[in-house]
Protein backbone atom coordinates (compact mmCIF):
# COMPACT_ATOMS: atom_id res chain seq x y z
CA UNK A 1 0.00 0.00 0.00
CA UNK A 2 1.36 3.40 -1.05
CA UNK A 3 2.10 5.90 1.65
CA UNK A 4 0.43 8.52 0.13
CA UNK A 5 -2.39 8.72 -2.84
CA UNK A 6 -3.07 11.51 -5.60
CA UNK A 7 -6.90 12.07 -5.70
CA UNK A 8 -6.65 15.38 -7.03
CA UNK A 9 -7.77 13.91 -10.56
CA UNK A 10 -10.39 11.60 -8.57
CA UNK A 11 -14.21 12.22 -10.28
CA UNK A 12 -17.31 11.87 -8.57
CA UNK A 13 -18.97 8.33 -8.63
CA UNK A 14 -21.41 8.29 -10.91
CA UNK A 15 -23.46 6.13 -9.41
CA UNK A 16 -23.89 7.39 -6.12
CA UNK A 17 -27.17 8.81 -5.97
CA UNK A 18 -28.25 5.08 -6.66
CA UNK A 19 -26.25 3.67 -3.94
CA UNK A 20 -27.62 1.06 -1.68
CA UNK A 21 -28.90 1.83 2.37
CA UNK A 22 -28.74 -1.58 4.37
CA UNK A 23 -31.80 -2.07 6.73
CA UNK A 24 -33.61 -4.85 8.81
CA UNK A 25 -36.82 -6.01 7.68
CA UNK A 26 -38.95 -8.87 8.55
CA UNK A 27 -40.18 -11.17 5.91
CA UNK A 28 -42.53 -14.28 5.75
CA UNK A 29 -40.58 -17.67 5.52
CA UNK A 30 -42.74 -18.42 2.03
CA UNK A 31 -41.87 -14.77 0.72
CA UNK A 32 -38.34 -15.27 1.08
CA UNK A 33 -38.17 -19.18 0.19
CA UNK A 34 -40.05 -17.95 -3.35
CA UNK A 35 -37.50 -15.82 -3.92
CA UNK A 36 -34.76 -18.10 -3.26
CA UNK A 37 -36.59 -20.49 -6.01
CA UNK A 38 -36.53 -17.41 -8.29
CA UNK A 39 -33.27 -16.98 -7.27
CA UNK A 40 -31.79 -20.45 -8.59
CA UNK A 41 -33.81 -20.32 -11.61
CA UNK A 42 -32.20 -17.00 -12.73
CA UNK A 43 -28.75 -17.14 -11.39
CA UNK A 44 -29.55 -13.56 -9.24
CA UNK A 45 -29.44 -13.48 -5.30
CA UNK A 46 -32.46 -12.95 -3.84
CA UNK A 47 -31.75 -10.34 -1.88
CA UNK A 48 -31.19 -8.52 -5.77
CA UNK A 49 -34.29 -9.70 -6.75
CA UNK A 50 -36.44 -8.17 -4.20
CA UNK A 51 -34.88 -5.58 -4.52
CA UNK A 52 -35.56 -5.56 -8.08
CA UNK A 53 -39.24 -6.04 -7.26
CA UNK A 54 -39.38 -3.28 -5.09
CA UNK A 55 -37.76 -0.87 -7.22
CA UNK A 56 -39.92 -1.77 -10.29
CA UNK A 57 -42.70 -0.76 -8.05
CA UNK A 58 -41.28 2.22 -6.51
CA UNK A 59 -40.51 3.52 -10.25
CA UNK A 60 -44.39 2.48 -11.15
CA UNK A 61 -45.60 4.50 -8.50
CA UNK A 62 -47.66 1.28 -7.80
CA UNK A 63 -50.43 1.76 -5.60
CA UNK A 64 -50.78 -1.00 -2.76
CA UNK A 65 -54.25 -3.07 -2.75
CA UNK A 66 -54.21 -4.85 0.52
CA UNK A 67 -57.53 -7.37 0.81
CA UNK A 68 -57.31 -8.65 4.12
CA UNK A 69 -60.62 -11.47 3.49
Amino acid sequence: MKEEYDFSKARKNPYANKLKKQITINIDTDTIDYFKLQAKFSGIPYQTLINLYLSECAEQKKQLKIDWN
